[in-house]
């Protein structure tokens, strides 16, 4: 099915679905890739947390793997002293690397699935509304796991009804291209371009990995000034219990080919619960941690686990980015320097992104 014809089919079912509010969404064009007013270049936290070093020409806070057990509707304190705290950082956008509720149980009901959505809703994606902050995402696969056996989707409720919900809660985004949204779909915002893929679980369609290079390729992307990818497993393993195949995305090589041969900056993922900023090759990659239960230790070196947010800063001029990362259980800075220098993953060795390649 072509590109255009699947975004008619997926907008006419919305109308034939009674969800209306979608036909409001604003596109981007070159007024609405600027939504949020450029903010002071002042550097800001919350009372009392360190302060990022710089206010860079785009601050991202970028959060993940919120979840706690299946089927709840609470969150872990860092979870809601996060949300809290967001809107001190001033922030353009919130970025979430998926995992937002605690389905991928076929034991749970279809009204337990939903109650876990609107818990969502009132814990994180309500108060970012009423913030005015948008928010980014990428489906994880307690969210709604893409996995098949054969020709079956095997947790095909659970994308429903996650369909359900983000048809009917905009989530504040200048929408570039949305026919696939909530699984796939780009978006772009002061000079930089966001591509979301459907990384919730290892294989990637060939159809969307061919939606993805034209995106990634079309003139809203290469007018932007950096190019950002999404998506909640990530290319290599680098944690514990998470470091085996079905943990990371199948065919890397492939996938770290187009991304570098499309310029893309960095491709940011959720899933393996550990904070790690790396590189490899031209492409970096930022690891974002969880913020909700069940961090987990790197496959390096001897650190605690611990639950993160990071603050990114981008400087459009010179196309570089700044992190600062917050061990939000103890409101402390995250030091680099703690860091392995490089992690030997099942399938690379991917680099500190702070350490010169070889």
């Amino acid at each position: 099915m072509g590109f255009n014809r699947r975004r008619f089919l997926w907008l006419a079912g919305l109308g034939l679905g009674g969800l209306g509010i979608a036909h409001a969404w604003p596109k981007a064009n070159s007024s609405s890739q600027n939504l949020i007013s450029k903010t002071s270049r002042i550097s800001k936290a919350p009372k009392g947390m360190p302060v990022p070093p710089i206010r860079g020409d785009v601050r991202i806070i970028v959060i993940s793997d919120l979840n706690s057990q299946y089927g709840s509707t609470n969150y872990e304190v860092e979870v809601d002293r996060a949300i809290e705290m967001i809107p001190d950082w001033e922030g353009d956008l919130v970025l979430c690397g998926g995992d937002m509720v605690a389905a991928q149980k076929t034991s749970l009901s279809d009204s337990n699935v939903k109650d876990m959505w609107q818990g969502f809703d009132h814990h994180i994606a309500a108060p970012l509304r009423r913030s005015k902050i948008p928010l980014g995402f990428t489906i994880g696969n307690h969210d709604a796991s893409g996995t098949r056996l054969g020709d079956k989707v095997l947790f095909a409720r659970d994308r429903d009804l996650a369909s359900q919900y983000w048809q009917t809660h905009y989530p504040g985004l200048a929408f570039i291209d949305r026919g696939g949204f909530p699984f796939y779909y780009t978006f772009g915002q002061n000079d930089v371009f966001y591509l979301v893929w459907d990384a919730s679980c290892d294989k990637i369609p060939a159809e969307q990995l061919a939606w993805a290079e034209q995106s990634l390729s079309s003139l809203e992307a290469k007018k932007a000034k950096l190019r950002l990818v999404i998506g909640h497993l990530p290319l290599y393993g680098i944690t514990k219990g998470r470091d085996n195949p079905g943990n990371y995305l199948a065919n890397a090589d492939q996938l770290q080919a187009l991304l570098e041969r499309c310029d893309v900056h960095t491709y940011i993922s959720g899933h393996d619960h550990a904070y790690f900023p790396a590189k490899h090759g031209k492409l970096e990659l930022l690891y974002t941690g969880a913020l909700g239960a069940g961090p987990r230790k790197l496959i390096e070196g001897s650190l605690a686990p611990y639950k993160t947010l990071t603050v990114v800063d981008v400087d459009l001029s010179n196309k570089s980015t700044v992190y600062t990362t917050y061990n939000m259980t103890h409101l402390t800075l995250v030091d680099i320097n703690t860091l392995p220098r490089q992690i030997n993953s099942p399938t690379r060795t991917i680099l500190r992104r702070d350490i010169p390649s070889v």
